[in-house]
């Protein structure tokens, strides 16, 4: 197991900013691709942002494009969100995956099957 810890989340007005942060504890060695999901209330989990952490391209989910950047540090992974709206409104999930994976539109290098998710964190955005 590799817990991930969120934090970060919190209640913004629309054009405000947030980072969040995820603490891998324990062993990481061989996780090859870290990121972010979020689900929105009555809509599908997607994927946010991922990143290699061997090095490599990132992804981005048009919608946040611009607008979010998601940096790491091998244990931890940062997504800073800026500009932020009301349809980022969601659960901010931390994803890790010991499988190197080619990026898809969606999910970027993590998949809906990755084995680590952490227990999320809310960003709630308001107009």
């Amino acid at each position: 197991q590799v817990p991930l810890v969120e934090s970060g989340g919190a209640s913004v007005q629309a054009g405000g900013s947030l980072r969040l942060s995820c603490a891998a504890a324990g062993f990481t060695y061989g996780i090859s691709c870290m990121g972010w999901f979020r689900q929105a209330p009555g809509k599908e989990r997607e994927g946010v942002a991922t990143y290699y952490t061997e090095g490599g391209p990132t992804y981005y989910a048009s919608s946040v494009k611009g607008r979010f950047t998601i940096s790491g540090d091998g244990a931890n992974v940062y997504l800073q969100m800026n500009d932020l709206k009301p349809e980022d409104t969601a659960i901010y999930y931390c994803v890790a995956d010991r499988s190197r994976r080619t990026i898809m539109s969606g999910v970027g290098c993590l998949r809906e099957t990755s084995s680590y998710w952490g227990q999320g964190t809310q960003v709630t955005v308001s107009s």
